[in-house]
């Protein structure tokens, strides 16, 4: 491949899009906009363990949908432990009586460990020599086991209901648009189209999960409502509130620049959602075909962002400038920064927060797809890979999807689809099935990384906390892996086929089919 060929996968339209809405996370990160609907969604749920649980898991599916997974994780688990140490003090102490806590104290010590963990400095708490672990201690050590690991699982799962959710699904919406480019189609593979089949299943796979993390870690262990008292339960519920609505109340009021970001984030989705609706029309028809795409919205807010001010522009001065001393002699402070009109995204901001180095691996993972492709290798893995023409297609996806979740346990999400996809591209059309048969599963399977902490960064995070085990992460881990490949192969059978049809492939795929067969 020629220099000028090479270039263009590192600056492609769907870059473009990505960077759109990486702009969008960093300016709800930068307004502590997403810390604010984490907090109201704890305040929301209830008291208990199990609730608690659901609640952190929503909050960090839905944020992991728009922000990075990476950055979602980081902002929970400082949360998480704050509420696990007001259950501590409830589960393992006999004195339950309705006095007032010292709370503040409590989030003062959780933050000077949570400085100690990201400095590599923290040691864990000696136990005292001859002091068996009770009942109620155990208890609290497998709870937090069961809400650190919903954290990263719950991260993991959001981040495919939405196409920028993560790499892998980026990788195989450009596999896809320039498969389709060739055959002179267009690509059925949109924002508005991935909600329509990602959302639904990454909501089984949460459901599946919380479900799955209570009966290993919550399960009649002292911790539900048959094994509480009232008075306990009435304790218990009073310290969670009691931590989460203090950190709730210092973010203050919301605030006009919240209010404008949270404005600007439901307008991208909106114009995502309806730029295409699936053949029933949209705002993209308003324009020549070809010339918009997902990343025309993305970047025009994104850009929006670097404009719109902060707060209100006709605020004024209610107040002189302030005078003061030093060493006798007298200084006038005007403080402009707080009435100099700020936009709601600065440039600092996105260059110290995007994660740039990401663009790279991604540019060059479709340089390497395109290489493949030229070079003929992935036609010839494809022709290897006809031994597996013989089995069932269900069967297929099931080995498909497995071995995919089995590699990313040690592998670069994104590094493994990249590989995968135009490999599997050759095969389906050796083997005349629908491409988006094999790259929507396998590109699925890329983020079912439940096992290992070097998996993800998020099961890295929540792993150097200290609650979790490798062998817990990988008993809990290996069920999810279990239970998420059947639902991911039933949404690809059912609502998956109803919106691509996957049982009738496009005449133009079936030309290359024979001629495929042909140079056989």
């Amino acid at each position: 491949m020629v220099t000028k060929t090479i270039a263009k996968s590192y600056m492609s339209d769907l870059l473009l899009l990505f960077l759109g809405g990486l702009l969008v996370a960093v300016a709800i990160e930068r307004w502590n906009l997403h810390r604010r609907i984490a907090l109201k969604i704890l305040l929301l749920v209830g008291s208990e363990p199990r609730w608690l649980m659901l609640g952190m898991m929503l909050a960090t599916w839905f944020l992991s949908m728009w922000i990075s997974n990476t950055a979602t994780t980081a902002m929970m688990i400082p949360i998480t432990e704050a509420v696990l140490q007001q259950l501590k003090g409830t589960l393992t102490t006999d004195n339950l009586s309705d006095e007032a806590e010292d709370v503040k104290g409590s989030v003062e010590k959780q933050k000077i460990g949570d400085s100690e963990k990201a400095n590599g400095t923290s040691k864990p708490e000696p136990e005292e020599p001859g002091s068996p672990e009770t009942p109620r201690e155990k208890h609290y050590r497998l709870m937090c086991k069961g809400m650190s690991l919903s954290i990263c699982y719950a991260a993991n799962s959001g981040g495919i209901a939405t196409l920028t959710g993560t790499g892998p699904n980026l990788v195989l919406k450009e596999n896809a648009d320039k498969l389709y480019a060739e055959h002179g189609l267009s690509s059925p593979v949109n924002f508005a189209s991935w909600i329509g089949f990602g959302l639904p299943l990454s909501a089984l796979v949460l459901f599946v999960c919380w479900i799955w993390l209570q009966i290993a870690f919550l399960r009649c262990r002292g911790l539900c409502q048959c094994c509480t008292s009232s008075e306990e339960k009435t304790a218990q519920g009073k310290r969670v509130k009691a931590i989460v609505r203090q950190e709730y109340e210092k973010l203050g009021p919301i605030t006009f620049a919240e209010g404008a970001v949270l404005f600007w984030f439901i307008m991208l989705v909106v114009l995502w959602i309806s730029r295409d609706l699936g053949g029933v029309g949209g705002w993209g028809d308003l324009f020549a075909e070809g010339s918009v795409s997902d990343a025309t919205p993305a970047i025009l807010i994104g850009v929006c962002l670097f404009f719109f001010p902060s707060r209100l522009p006709f605020r004024r001065r209610t107040h002189a400038p302030e005078r003061y001393s030093v060493n006798g002699i007298p200084v006038e402070v005007d403080d402009d920064d707080d009435y100099r009109l700020k936009p709601l995204l600065l440039w600092s901001d996105a260059h110290s927060k995007v994660p740039w180095s990401l663009f790279l691996l991604l540019g060059g993972g479709f340089a390497l797809s395109e290489g493949c492709k030229q070079s003929g290798l992935s036609a010839w893995m494809g022709e290897q890979l006809e031994v597996f023409s013989s089995v069932d297609k269900w069967g297929m996806l099931f080995i498909l999807c497995y071995l995919t979740a089995a590699m990313t346990e040690v592998t670069s999400n994104t590094a493994i689809s990249i590989l995968l996809m135009p490999i599997l591209t050759t095969l389906a059309l050796r083997t005349g099935v629908h491409p988006l048969y094999y790259m929507f599963p396998a590109a699925l399977s890329c983020s079912f990384a439940f096992m290992l902490p070097v998996a993800t960064p998020p099961n890295a995070i929540v792993f150097s906390y200290g609650h979790v085990r490798v062998v817990d992460m990988m008993s809990a881990g290996l069920v999810m892996n279990i239970l998420a490949v059947p639902l991911l192969v039933m949404a690809t059978g059912t609502w998956g086929d109803a919106m691509f049809d996957f049982g009738n492939i496009p005449a133009a795929f079936l030309n290359s089919t024979s001629a495929l067969a042909s140079q056989a």
